[in-house]
């Protein structure tokens, strides 16, 4: 990238560090390195030495919400050698949102997406060398602001108009922005599509309020700090500034076709040196407010800055041969990218991601298939929710020489999955072919996820959907670095067929290796060192684990077939050295207890997988002891069912399930049986089906006994109907006894 990172923390400041802390919903967590500094009194600064020439800056910041969750605005300083260059404003109206999944805006519990960005050219070039203060002028329009980093950058001069070209104020664009452009760009690019010229963007910024649909055309501006594309509808939320390719008539985009988009994919489409920063405050899915969309194919996205819009870039197939490259995808309330569905022969390459509100890269085969696409050579820092790079589905796909970065919550640094709506063997969309996950760095990645009752690795594996078993996935010559929890995981299903080779683990919160849920993996010089947790691998699998060792393994094989089966540690990041430390197990006990645990419900926090779930209502939420979140499977689908994994064989005498107490959950009765099996390989009928009433006048809640001394490890409820809802539901499975 063409600029130069220089973090807050290590800067000179008479503010206060504050960090490392990686505990969600907290300023430091969701900072770059997990650090930066809190200015909070008149004339406090942050000030960078800059190690190369520059002209331009780009700040991370944060400051407080208002009480509205409209956001504040404070003014800030930037200045060099006590003589000002420019003013700019730290907002928080893009960020701060609450809750769980579904978002909202108003102030309440869970505050995250806590950072903003904004830029500005210095107006001089300074050399390397010089120092450049940012500073807190007062603390009248904010108590506090906090400065992450700058990005500093030689930008320059403006590209001028090519020869022969369209420009779009010929066609009466405002590069004021004071006028609505989005008819003017719709006639230019018509007409460069017709006269087969290039359309030329010059300095300005430009206001537009609904999609431009490009086809057959060339849209380039004089550069990303020059030529800038922001706005959306006064009166309408889903109409934004937003380039987008021409839908595939019946395609994917679920909110419905509008009739100029239908008849793609558009194709031969460049888009180049531009910025489109948009005015999105909030995450409504069903909204097609992204950057760019539609459908795109032969078709290339080059320089472009694309910031404060829902989705950098949302794609929306069949459509092949899209590329994306040398460009920065900042400041998103979903997905940086997402290959949405059919997208194939099509990559994002030297493109730099930062604060997406959901994955930062993501390829979803739903329903029509991603194959042969590659994410490579990408940086992805900090997603607020989800994975850096995530793989849902789809064939013959690769994530190549990626450097990924502080994971926030409910995800890992890289991640391969049977799992989301539409990723199914039915529809040939799961995983199949080789996958190639090669030569990538993730650096403090994983996370403890509030929702689920174990942390996630930085590179992770989940086939709650169906077994992971069409397909090769090759990792190989990687780095998982300083992981937050473990560095590899398996989880919910069957996994098979990953083979692991020359990959370095240095650092962990806790283990090397977390397996929550059958594997079967070939490791090949693995090697592990800096744990976090004194026994290197987790697993309560027994022969359900198979695991190949090729030579060249160290830190972590010494310990199979031995392995920790016990309640999950604290992640510990004084590693102290090249050795694990030889401080005590946590307190939870690798065999079953002699007295009851302090919790008596055994089934509290513990693994949990399901047949299938929909949106986010996973079956975590079925154990994590809220009875206000709950476990919903898809629609339509019975029979459907959750499992349980005690970690022992425990002895069990009665189960309590729960739905929400709210009386908006009206009365209903779901048909169910109760299963057991005390290894994974067979299950035995503990209570016969039938019909169970969970009505809100009583607590919503059923208690089932079992048959006296049930000795079962793992607990099954199989659901084949529901009065009140097409789908099972819980939002507890509690298993009590000894």
């Amino acid at each position: 990238m063409p600029f130069t990172e220089l973090e807050a923390e290590a800067a000179a400041t008479n503010g206060t560090v504050i960090g490392p802390d990686r505990t969600y919903t907290s300023l430091p967590s969701e900072a770059s390195g997990r650090s930066a500094v809190k200015l909070d009194g008149a004339g406090q600064y942050v000030e960078f030495t800059l190690n190369a020439p520059a002209n331009a800056v780009d700040i991370r910041y944060s400051v407080p919400d208002s009480a509205a969750g409209t956001g504040i605005s404070a003014p800030m300083e930037i200045s060099s050698g006590g003589a000002k260059l420019k003013d700019v404003t730290f907002t928080s109206k893009y960020g701060w949102f609450y809750g769980s999944y579904p978002f909202q805006n108003q102030p309440g519990d869970k505050p995250h997406h806590f950072y903003g960005e904004t830029r500005t050219l210095l107006g001089t070039t300074l050399p390397a060398g010089a120092k450049v203060r940012v500073t807190l002028p007062s603390t009248t329009a904010t108590p506090w602001a906090v400065v992450d980093l700058a990005d500093f950058e030689l930008v320059p001069d403006p590209a001028p108009r090519p020869a022969g070209s369209l420009s779009v104020t010929d066609f009466g664009a405002d590069a004021s922005g004071a006028a609505d452009s989005t008819s003017a760009f719709q006639q230019a690019v018509d007409a460069g599509k017709a006269q087969g010229k290039e359309v030329y963007i010059p300095s300005g910024t430009f206001r537009l309020t609904d999609h431009v649909v490009v086809d057959q055309v060339t849209l380039a501006g004089a550069g990303p700090w020059y030529s800038v594309l922001t706005g959306r509808s006064a009166t309408d939320r889903t109409r934004a500034a937003g380039i987008y390719g021409k839908y595939v008539t019946g395609g994917g985009y679920k909110g419905g076709i509008r009739p100029y988009e239908a008849g793609g994919p558009s194709r031969n489409v460049v888009m180049k040196d531009f910025a489109l920063i948009g005015e999105i405050t909030e995450r409504v899915d069903e909204d097609q407010v992204n950057g760019i969309g539609g459908a795109l194919s032969n078709s290339t996205v080059d320089d472009v800055w694309l910031q404060r819009t829902k989705v950098g870039a949302w794609m929306d197939g069949p459509m092949d041969d899209f590329h994306i490259k040398n460009s920065r995808i900042l400041d998103q309330t979903a997905d940086g990218v997402n290959f949405h569905w059919g997208v194939t022969h099509s990559s994002v390459e030297n493109t730099f991601l930062r604060n997406t509100g959901d994955d930062g890269l993501a390829m979803w085969s739903d329903t029509v298939t991603d194959a042969n696409n590659t994410f490579k050579g990408n940086t992805v820092v900090a997603p607020v929710l989800a994975n850096n790079i995530a793989l849902y589905g789809g064939k013959d796909n690769a994530a190549t020489d990626n450097v990924v970065a502080d994971t926030v919550t409910n995800g890992g640094g890289l991640h391969v999955g049977n799992r989301f709506d539409g990723v199914n063997p039915g529809s040939g969309t799961d995983v199949q072919g080789t996958v190639t996950l090669a030569r990538n760095t993730t650096i403090r990645a994983g996370n403890a996820d509030l929702g689920w009752p174990f942390p996630i690795g930085a590179v992770w594996f989940d086939s709650r959907n169906s077994t992971m078993d069409k397909a090769t996935v090759n990792v190989t010559d990687t780095d998982i670095l300083d992981s937050s929890y473990a560095a590899v995981q398996f989880v919910s299903g069957t996994t098979k067929g990953v083979a692991f080779n020359n990959v370095n683990i240095d650092g962990t919160g806790t283990f090397a290796l977390q397996f929550n849920d059958p594997a079967q993996l070939s490791m090949t010089g693995v090697t592990a060192k800096n744990l976090g947790f004194g026994e290197p691998v987790y697993s309560c699998l027994g022969g359900s684990l198979a695991l190949t060792q090729g030579p060249g393994n160290s830190g972590w094989n010494g310990e199979l077939p031995a392995t920790y089966c016990g309640e999950w540690p604290k992640p510990n990041y004084d590693h102290g050295g090249t050795t694990p430390p030889t401080s005590p197990p946590p307190t939870g006990p690798t065999s079953p207890p002699s007295s009851p645990p302090a919790d008596p419900d055994l089934a509290k926090g513990r693994p949990v997988t399901e047949t299938s779930h929909t949106q986010v209502y996973d079956a975590a939420k079925a154990v994590d002891g809220d009875a206000d979140s709950y476990w919903e499977s898809a629609n339509n689908a019975f029979p459907q069912s959750i499992t349980v994994d005690l970690g022992s064989v425990r002895s069990v005498d009665h189960l309590v399930l729960k739905l929400p107490p709210a009386t908006a959950w009206g009365a209903r009765t779901e048909t169910l049986s109760v299963l057991g099996s005390a290894d994974n390989g067979s299950y035995g009928q503990l209570v016969a089906s039938r019909g169970y009433t969970f009505d809100p006048a009583t607590g919503n809640q059923v208690t089932i006994a079992l048959p006296a001394n049930t000795g079962t490890r793992r607990l099954r409820l199989t659901v084949t109907a529901n009065t009140g809802w097409p789908a099972a539901q819980f939002s507890e499975f509690e298993a009590y006894g000894s």
